[in-house]
């Protein structure tokens, strides 16, 4: 049977909540306009898990009407009662690059306990290339967290804020390789010639990975 809004819909109104998510997944199949109505009313559902796959689903749909979905991103990111739909608010404001939203990300990571949500903020923050982000991301290198750290190394790459090279330079000789894998990724986004310089030593990382991405991102410069 086909999908179409009016099925997807009385999906959503299944007491259910598998039938709800299936709504949910069901989505895809149908024109981004039609299923951006229907997200919004799956984006408020009793069920976490059916929230939690109606928010991340909005990073695609979105960008339709950006005013309505900025004050939902932003109840699901501050008043959820579940950290993974607060985690999956942060990605998508990161993906639709909210840059308003920046100071609601800034006071929950401040505030929440969660490592995944603060992990998801950080990632958001690369992504949303905001320039107040640098101060928090800085904190968040320091974090006991080593996810939360390493993702810091992304996101201070992505941000691409010069301020950030001599935080980045000392992570050159991390026992992690991930960890180093991250910061080739990050100190590529620069041109500076202690970035490049760091690179070069990279390249002869004990870690084949590290030394390859190293070298793939000094060949393509």
């Amino acid at each position: 049977m086909a999908t179409t809004p009016d099925s997807v819909r009385e999906l959503l109104h299944s007491d259910d909540y598998g039938d709800r998510l299936r709504a949910v997944n069901q989505l895809r199949e149908l024109a981004p306009e039609e299923a951006f109505e229907l997200v919004q009313l799956a984006a408020n559902d009793g069920n976490a898990r059916v929230r939690y796959a109606a928010i991340s689903q909005i990073s695609s749909l979105g960008q339709q009407d950006i005013a309505t979905v900025e004050p939902l991103l932003l109840r699901s990111l501050t008043s959820d009662p579940e950290p993974d739909v607060q985690a999956a608010a942060a990605d998508t404001i990161g993906g639709l690059k909210l840059k308003s939203a920046y100071p609601e990300l800034a006071a929950l990571y401040h505030s929440t306990e969660e490592w995944l949500v603060k992990f998801s903020i950080v990632a958001a923050l690369g992504e949303l290339g905001e320039p107040n982000a640098f101060e928090l991301l800085q904190e968040a290198l320091g974090s006991d967290n080593e996810l939360i750290a390493t993702a810091a190394i992304g996101a201070l790459g992505e941000l691409g804020d010069r301020r950030a090279l001599p935080l980045l330079l000392n992570h050159t000789s991390h026992p992690d390789w991930q960890v180093r894998h991250r910061l080739v990724q990050a100190l590529a986004q620069f041109s500076d010639p202690e970035a490049q310089a760091a690179l070069q030593q990279l390249t002869q990382d004990e870690s084949e990975i590290v030394a390859g991405a190293a070298q793939q991102h000094l060949g393509n410069n």
